[in-house]
């Protein structure tokens, strides 16, 4: 069984910003969104987001380096809640995520080779 937890970091690069030089707030969502799919298929079965949420709390720039956290909030047969915590590296809050899933109840296939 897996932990219901995941993590990625990333480095802020010039084709990471905005038009007024901070971080796009795409890229911030997409980075959250990766953990959250790390964290809700890490039980073996194959869950979908359903729905998103993020706020944004502190513009980045070039050069930072960020992490997002993800955890399992509730899990039953059919739904999954996470939410992602988007920091620095020395834990500067930047944006808070929350996803849900649909626990489809298949196992998925990690690794597998893709048709």
């Amino acid at each position: 069984e897996g932990s219901g937890r995941g993590g990625v970091r990333r480095r802020v690069s010039p084709e990471h910003r905005s038009f007024n030089g901070a971080r796009h707030g795409g890229d911030c969502v997409s980075l959250a969104d990766c953990a959250f799919g790390i964290s809700s298929n890490s039980h073996g079965i194959l869950s979908a987001g359903i729905a998103a949420h993020m706020t944004f709390e502190t513009a980045v720039h070039e050069g930072d380096i960020l992490l997002a956290t993800s955890t399992e909030r509730t899990l039953s047969r059919k739904l999954a809640v996470y939410s992602v915590n988007v920091t620095l590296e020395d834990g500067t809050p930047i944006g808070a995520f929350t996803g849900t899933v649909y626990v489809t109840g298949r196992p998925h296939m990690i690794g597998a080779a893709i048709p």
